[in-house]
């Protein structure tokens, strides 16, 4: 199902492939609270009501929908409305993201992730590939990126070709010569494939494949991947 002739460098997705997001976010969730708890009290209090923060959001995303790829400035954004309707000091907006943004990048990699990826970089240039706003180079596998694709960075998001059409640009690299890996079955794996490049599917959760074109290689783990690449 891959040929592995052909693979000269990987892109890989991270949320939900290296590492869980629901967790990530929670925690950076928690971190942005307690800076404002101590710098914006009020706020505090309005953004503890759930309903209304995704009151909040949902408004910005109606309000700029020409960045509802950028997640770093609707989070800002939202950050800004809450400060404003809380009726505190609207520069604070951009602490309390660094706060929250910092926590954002303190992922927890699935077992056997760092290990996986020492391994593959060693045989191979890779190259993160993603619709979130991680910073992989803040994350402890960043060290085995050569570089960052983002969504903000290209103005779009997956499965729209031109993400992946930019990263295989970033190496140098025709796109047919590129592996992408992602947990997405619509955005990573048909995304990647309508452009030509070879897809492995990772299936944390056991799902079933939802198209009707031909299901890519599955890997439940990164780390199973190298069983494939590097055996």
């Amino acid at each position: 199902m891959i040929d592995l002739h052909k693979i000269q460098a990987i892109t890989f997705d991270l949320d939900d492939t290296l590492w869980p997001i629901a967790p990530t976010i929670e925690h950076a969730d928690r971190a942005l609270a307690r800076w404002l708890a101590i710098h914006a009290p009020q706020t505090a209090v309005l953004s503890g009501d759930l309903q209304l923060r995704r009151e909040i959001r949902g408004l910005i995303e109606t309000r700029h929908p020409e960045r509802s790829h950028d997640l770093s400035f609707l989070r800002l954004e939202a950050i800004r409305e809450s400060l404003r309707r809380a009726g505190e000091a609207e520069h604070l907006a951009e602490p309390a993201f660094d706060a929250f943004f910092a926590a954002r990048n303190q992922v927890f990699v699935f077992d056997g992730v760092v290990e996986a990826m020492s391994r593959l970089a060693a045989r191979y240039p890779l190259v993160a590939v993603s619709n979130g706003n991680a910073d992989v180079f803040s994350t402890p596998v960043g060290v085995y990126f050569q570089a960052s694709v983002s969504a903000r960075d290209c103005g779009v998001a997956k499965p729209d070709p031109r993400i992946f059409e930019a990263a295989a640009q970033r190496l140098a690299l025709p796109i047919q010569a590129v592996l992408h890996v992602g947990d997405d079955a619509v955005a990573d794996a048909e995304g990647a494939r309508s452009v030509g490049m070879q897809v492995v599917w990772v299936n944390t959760h056991g799902r079933d494949w939802p198209h009707d074109s031909a299901q890519p290689l599955t890997v439940s783990t990164v780390t199973q991947l190298c069983d494939h690449l590097l055996a």
